[in-house]
């Protein structure tokens, strides 16, 4: 039998590559757009994490079967991404952060989860954070290179991890526990294509980023 990190991994794939390859993300990673860019995707995030780490869930997330062995403390962004958001725009940003509507969609999906089914927000909480040990170390490194930030310090400090000695050791785990969660067969094809709708989710970010930062012609 496939095991079930491996059939989400496997049945997502094709939605991970869209969002990777997305005009945004593309455009941003090739160095052809500014840090402002760079900035507002930041300030997305905030939000989809916001959703993701709400204390108002996290408690019942946390006695969840399902969901509790993954809400791990090493893994919160929230903070880390303040603290870039005030070095990328300054400490009174809060009052004019704004989300795109594709970002108001995603969190808004992300709460609903959070609030009516565990193993469904197990999706959400997979695709980010194993996406942020993963391909996000790539974003910080051209971010480090591109506008100067300091290797590991302010501007990108939501990739960097100080909790998590060792990244693969820790992604093995977790894909252990996701081998190891009490679902059924049918339970964990739901939580397969919810997988695929988060990357849909995060692929309609970017569009709405990709509109609002335009190369020129």
């Amino acid at each position: 039998m496939t095991p079930f990190s491996t059939a989400i991994r496997t049945a997502s794939h094709e939605q991970h590559m869209q969002a990777e390859n997305s005009t945004f993300m593309s455009d941003l990673l090739g160095g052809r757009l500014g840090v402002d860019a760079y900035a507002r995707y930041t300030e997305q995030l905030w939000f989809v994490y916001r959703a993701l780490e709400d204390p108002s869930h996290s408690a019942r997330l946390a006695a969840d079967p399902v969901s509790g062995p993954f809400l791990r403390p090493e893994l919160l962004r929230v903070p880390a991404l303040e603290r870039d958001l005030d070095h990328l725009l300054g400490p009174t940003w809060r009052p004019h952060a704004t989300p795109l509507p594709g970002t108001r969609d995603y969190a808004a999906r992300i709460t609903q989860t959070a609030h009516t089914w565990p193993a469904g927000y197990l999706a959400h909480h997979y695709t980010r954070y194993l996406g942020d040990l993963s391909g996000g170390q790539i974003i910080r490194g051209i971010a480090e290179k591109t506008w100067g930030f300091p290797r590991k310090g302010d501007g990108v400090r939501f990739y960097v991890f100080d909790g998590i000695r060792n990244p693969a050791a820790f992604k093995r785990d977790y894909r252990a526990s996701l081998d190891a969660v009490p679902l059924d067969d049918l339970e964990k094809q739901r939580v397969v294509e919810e997988c695929r709708g988060a990357f849909a989710l995060n692929t309609a970010l970017f569009a709405g980023l990709g509109r609002e930062f335009p190369l020129s012609a």
